[in-house]
This record gives structure tokens, C-alpha cells and sequence, in this order.
């Protein structure tokens, strides 16, 4: 085979500016090697086996509806299978994923922290670019992630069978999902844990300073060290009916201290200040005095609709000026870091579609004015700050908002499948703040958090001192996920996007917004680090039949160690599949930690956190008899470590660095062993055996 002069890596460039090619790769094939290259860079660097050096090839790039796709076959001449082995290369925002649902397949929605190695994965994503590489159906087909670093990432793909057919797709959420404004090349998802507490459940408009105050009190000591940053002032604050800036800058009696001073309160217990606005103007002697703001109505005057309220030209720059720049320009020096920006729906539904005259008449795209209202509020308030629109689904603003509250008021379970592969690649899904006191309250903050999700509380703060502070604890903070399928578990929803441009009224969920009913009763959460591999699975309900590791991507004959984490409960090993039993009626969700079983005494689980070790463990080892690790833990919060004791061993003690050993204890396979930490941060442990030889 002649050599080849291949391009550089992807990595290499990472950094080039403007958008990647809307184009197919271009495909060069020597003997039994096939090269994909992209934008200049080597994407895929294969080779076929002997038996395919005979094989039929051929290929095909297809653009309808805009959307390029490029698919490479060989099909068998003979009745040996293929074999295709070669590496790709993408940005560091590459990770492996399912590109279409399998035939026949559960419903589990699934997610990874850091590159997962799990064997239904048969694709590779890469967001920083947004294209897709897989593998089709029915060959077999694997994805090994290689390495990581911020320069890019490496996976090694396997295919095999009578038929291998490669499909690369650019600009996959842009084109092929169509998300217009998806451009990841100019911006990052928001990537640290958004936790915290909403006003709005609580005390609802009802809110007075004091109750924010004695709110950031509480939160200081009950959450804030185990991960609750955000404290968000709700709708309440503000004078009405509510109008130019100085009704939301300058507060209505329940806030005598004003915003500024309330601002630096919640900053100096150590939270991060968040506040509410939208984007309606009730005002309407100001508005009928003041008509050059506003859109105007056919039958003459300021426009006008329902929840908006006054419709405020975004198209012209003295409206920015005037009425809405001020406020964000005001809260942002006042130390204000969390913005939930409200109406959104309402500017667009009840505003600028039902106004859409006004536009046409002018020759203006009024999804552009909408979308320039709301870059001018993200310039305003800076790339520092956290944007929340607020609420349902908004595929214009795609870029512009941090996160994106995908249903109606009060926490809802059906983004979680509805809009599963778009939570942390387009925008951070928010599912409603959860009340510690509802009945689902444990189904809800373990859901929130495996899935990545945005995790905000809404009681009186009174709530964080009982008892049932502890399952907030325990889901916080929420680790930074990406999802391992790039379609939606239930596409019911997201497939009708496109008819936000079309929608006059907001005045309920649409049929593209996110609802709330559980959609699926599965959710898995594939964690890697450099230390180990292992599964979380949370189980909401549904039948109590086994559940096969094939079907979450583990090998079906190893053997796995399953233990519930809300219960404490040790399943036992497995191979193949295990039965979860009934979910306790407590809990109305089990968290299952499953890891491969290792042939000496392992740790399956902390007591810190639903990822079972995904927030706190920062190294895990065995050597010599003896199994050492590190954690982060909480200041005064007991620590707990559950870990096999297989036969042939002997427990022979532990110890800790930076905390103390306050017991240890044999319960039936499980060896646990509780520590205690007077100070929050990291703690060193072993726990020692003797071996019978």
C-alpha cells in the first residue's frame, strides 16, 4: 500500500475560527485502509480485514432537507464476516454515545461523566463541531474511549458482520435535529452543578426580605456545604403593575434594604445571589404616554397581549435603552449572578407572533428582534452569570441561555426522556423546583441529579432543619453529565420544535414542551474515572421484572455487585440480570450502584451521594491486602464506606487520615466502616485484610 500524507489531528484545530464544514468528508482508500478527513483533519483512520478486501463498497451523500449525511458500505462477497477497526479523533468535547434507539430496546435514559466504555454505545458525538460518527444497524459495533485531554479526544471503533455501513452527519443537532441557532463553536454549556433554592414555592409573591435573609441563614449551615449555591429571589419584589426599570430596581415595601444590600447578604454567607424578572411591562399609563417602546396594534395604541402584557419593540435600540437594559445593567453591578428571566414565551407567543404584521410590514425576522432582546440581556448581565429562560422550549435562544425550565410551573419528570439529548449539549435542562416535602420528593432530587439536570429546592427554609434535609444532601451537588443518545427517548415532544414559530399563546404547555408525567422508569448514569468504571441506576417504578445487563450496555457474563443506596441494601452478585424487587413505598425510587466484581474486597458504595462515590471519591486502590481511597467529605457529616468481604479474608482493621474511625462492622457480605470529619475536604482511608494463603 502506497503511503499516505494525513492531515491534523482534530485537536490541532480546535482553535481555528469560524464555523466547521457543512460539507461530507473526503475519502481516501489504499488497499485495505479508509481514511475520513474533515475540515482539513484526519476524523476516522481505519482498516478493513483481509476478507473485505473483496468485498463490495459503496457509498453515498444525500442533502435533502439541507442536511448532509455520508454513508460509506461494504457488504460481504463471501461468507466470512467484516471486520472494521480504526480510531477517531475529535475535540475534547467528543464522548461516545447511541446515535438511534435499537431495535427492540427498553426504555432507559442513559448519561455518562467522563467517556463511558459501555457496549451499546456505537457512535461518537462531537458537540464542539456537532457532528455525528456511527456505526448502523444491524452490524455489531463498539466504542472505546482511547484518551482525553483539553486538546481532544481518541475512541477506538470495532464493527463486524455481513454488512458495514459508517455514516458521518455534520452539524447534527443544527441541521439533521433542526436547531437553527445551535452554533457550539461559540459557547460552552454553563459546566459547574446548578443547585440551590427558589422563592417561589415557598412564599410565592407573598416574599418580604426577611424571609430571604433568614432563608440564606439557614441555607449557610443546612446546605450550602454539601453543594446548594444559588439562593434565587422570586416574583414578589417588584412594584406594580410592573413597568420601567425603577419598578424592578427599586422594591416595594417588603424590601426596605433594597437589592444592592440584599444582594451582598446572601453573597457574604457565601451563596450566590439569584434573582427573578421577565420580560412583560403591565404598565399602561406609561405605555399609552410612551407608545414609541411598543409594538403598535392595528386598531391603534401600544400592543397588547395576554401575560406580556405592553409588547416591547425589541427592534428598536431606544427600547433596549430604556427599559430593559437598565435593569440587568443595575442588577449585575449590584452582585445579582443567577437570572431566571421570565415571559419569554409570552415576548414570543402572545408578542411577536401574534404581532407578526408589525414585522413583515418592516421587512424584519421577528425571531431575530426576539432573539436580539434577549443577547442584549446576556451581554448585560455577563458570561459570568447564570441565565435561566423561564419558561418551556426555546430553540431560538439556543446560545444565549444557560438553562432552559423545558415545562410548566412545578417540577416535572418528562424532560428527563423528552428532551434527554439536549441537557448539557444544547443548554442545561431545568425540570421546576422540587419541595422536600412532597411525596415524590426522593424520585424527584435523585432523578434531578443523575441526570444532570438543574437541581432547585422551594420549601420554607424551616424544612431545612428537620430530618428531611437528608435526601437533599445526599443528591447535591449534581455532576456534569452528557447523554448517551443523541436522540430523545420519547420524541413526542421534541419532533414538534419547529411549531414554536407558529404558537399564539402561551397561556399553557404547548404540544412541544416538556410535560410532566414520568415517561420512563429507567435512568442510568455510566460513570469514569481514572480509579473505575461503574453503573448507577435509578428505577422510578414500573414492572419488577430482571433487568438484563445487556440492556445497560454491561458485559452479560460478567458478574456485578448490585447495592440500593436509599435503603442500604446489599443485592448480592450477578450475572446476567438481577431483580430489583418492589420500590419501597418511602422512597418511590431505587438508586442502584453496580460495579463489575473484583476477585478481593472492593468498595460498591459511600454514603455520600446517589452516584455512590461519583461526587466524593477522588482515588480508589488495591494493593497488598489493602484497600485505600481518598474522599471529599463534609464537615460533621458521617461518612460511610460499604465494601465486600469475600471468603478467604480476614478483616484486620482501619484508619483515616483526616478523620476519624467511628466504627466498623460485618453485615452479611458487606464489611462497613463509618468515618467522621470535623472539617469538610479531602480524607485519606484504608481498610486492611489477611489473606488466607
Amino acid at each position: 500500500m502506497a503511503a499516505l500524507a494525513l492531515p491534523a489531528p482534530a485537536a490541532a484545530r480546535a482553535q481555528a475560527p469560524g464555523p466547521p464544514s457543512d460539507a461530507p468528508a473526503t475519502v481516501t482508500r489504499a488497499g485495505d485502509r479508509v481514511i475520513l478527513t474533515y475540515d482539513g483533519a484526519t476524523l476516522f483512520d481505519g482498516t478493513l480485514d483481509s476478507a473485505a478486501r473483496a468485498a463490495q463498497f459503496r457509498s453515498l451523500v444525500d442533502t435533502s432537507g439541507g442536511a448532509v449525511t455520508q454513508v460509506l458500505k461494504w457488504t460481504a462477497t463471501g461468507p466470512a464476516p467484516l471486520r472494521l477497526t480504526g480510531v477517531v479523533r475529535a475535540s475534547a468535547e467528543g464522548f461516545p454515545c447511541e446515535i438511534e434507539p435499537r431495535p427492540e430496546a427498553p426504555r432507559i435514559v442513559r448519561n455518562a461523566v467522563g467517556l463511558a466504555d459501555n457496549l451499546l454505545d456505537r457512535a461518537v458525538y462531537d458537540r464542539g463541531e456537532d457532528w455525528a460518527l456511527s456505526v448502523d444497524f444491524p452490524a455489531r459495533a463498539t466504542v472505546t474511549p482511547l484518551a482525553d485531554s483539553a486538546r481532544g479526544t481518541r475512541f477506538r471503533i470495532e464493527a463486524s458482520g455481513g454488512e458495514i455501513a459508517l455514516r458521518f452527519q455534520p452539524r447534527y443537532y443544527q441541521r439533521h435535529r433542526g436547531l437553527a441557532e445551535f452554533r457550539p463553536w461559540t459557547y460552552r454549556v454553563w459546566p459547574g452543578s446548578v443547585a440551590g433554592w427558589s422563592s417561589w414555592f415557598a412564599f410565592f409573591d407573598r416574599v418580604t426580605e426577611a424571609d430571604i435573609r433568614r432563608t440564606a441563614d439557614v441555607m449557610a449551615t443546612a446546605l450550602l456545604p454539601w453543594g446548594y449555591r444559588y439562593l434565587q429571589l422570586d416574583d414578589g419584589y417588584e412594584r406594580q403593575p410592573v413597568g420601567p426599570p425603577d419598578d424592578w430596581l427599586h422594591p416595594n415595601a417588603k424590601f426596605p434594604s433594597g437589592l444592592a444590600a440584599l444582594s451582598r447578604d446572601i453573597a457574604e454567607r457565601g451563596l450566590v445571589p439569584g434573582i427573578w424578572t421577565n420580560v412583560s411591562f403591565q404598565d399602561s399609563a406609561f405605555a399609552w404616554a410612551h407608545p414609541q417602546y411598543f409594538l403598535p396594534a392595528p386598531e391603534g395604541g401600544p400592543a397588547w397581549g395576554n401575560w406580556v402584557g405592553y409588547v416591547m419593540d425589541g427592534a428598536n435600540p431606544a427600547t433596549l435603552r430604556d427599559l430593559v437594559l437598565p435593569v440587568y445593567d443595575t442588577l449585575a453591578r449590584e452582585g445579582w449572578r443567577y437570572f431566571k428571566l421570565d415571559a419569554l414565551r409570552h415576548l414570543r407567543y402572545e408578542g411577536y407572533n401574534s404581532y407578526a404584521d408589525v414585522f413583515r410590514k418592516r421587512g424584519q425576522d421577528r425571531a431575530a428582534v426576539y432573539r436580539g432582546v434577549v443577547a442584549a440581556i446576556r451581554r448585560a448581565v455577563g458570561p459570568g452569570a447564570y441565565l435561566l429562560g423561564c419558561w418551556g422550549i426555546r430553540p431560538e435562544l439556543i446560545g444565549l441561555l444557560d438553562g432552559v425550565r423545558v415545562g410548566t410551573d412545578g417540577f416535572g419528570y418528562g424532560g428527563f426522556a423528552e428532551y434527554n439529548s439536549f441537557n448539557n449539549v444544547v443548554w442545561r435542562n431545568d425540570p421546576d423546583h422540587i419541595r422536600l416535602t412532597a411525596p415524590d420528593a426522593y424520585r424527584a432530587v435523585t432523578l434531578a441529579s443523575l441526570t444532570g439536570s438543574v437541581l432547585m429546592l422551594t420549601d420554607p427554609p424551616e424544612v431545612y432543619r428537620t430530618s428531611r434535609v437528608e435526601l437533599a444532601r445526599r443528591a447535591a451537588p449534581v455532576l456534569f453529565t452528557v447523554p448517551e443518545q443523541l436522540y430523545d427517548v420519547d420524541p413526542a415532544r421534541s419532533s414538534r420544535i419547529a411549531e414554536a414559530g407558529a404558537a399564539l399563546s402561551g397561556s399553557g404547555p404547548r404540544p412541544f414542551d416538556a410535560d410532566q408525567r414520568l415517561e420512563a422508569w429507567l435512568y442510568q448514569l455510566d460513570i469514569a474515572r481514572p480509579f473505575g468504571r461503574w453503573t448507577v441506576l435509578a428505577r422510578a417504578g414500573g414492572p419488577a421484572a430482571p433487568i438484563r445487563f445487556a440492556d445497560l450496555g454491561l458485559a452479560p457474563d460478567s458478574t456485578y455487585l448490585v447495592f440500593e443506596f436509599w435503603t442500604r441494601h446489599f443485592l448480592g452478585a450477578f450475572r446476567r440480570a438481577f431483580a430489583p424487587g418492589p420500590v419501597d413505598p418511602r422512597y418511590r425510587v431505587q438508586d442502584f450502584c453496580i460495579r463489575a466484581r473484583q476477585p478481593h474486597p472492593q468498595l460498591v458504595a459511600t454514603s455520600r451521594h446517589v452516584t455512590c462515590g461519583g461526587v466524593d471519591l477522588g482515588y480508589v486502590g488495591w494493593n497488598a491486602d489493602t484497600l485505600r481511597g481518598t474522599s471529599e467529605v463534609v464537615g460533621g457529616d458521617p461518612y460511610t464506606l460499604y465494601v465486600t468481604e469475600p471468603a478467604g479474608f480476614r478483616f484486620a482493621g482501619a484508619a483515616a487520615s483526616g478523620a476519624t474511625v467511628l466504627g466498623t462492622a460485618r453485615r452479611g457480605a458487606l464489611r462497613v466502616v463509618r468515618l467522621a470529619a470535623a472539617r469538610s475536604g479531602r480524607v485519606a482511608w484504608r481498610i486492611a485484610w489477611k489473606a488466607d494463603r
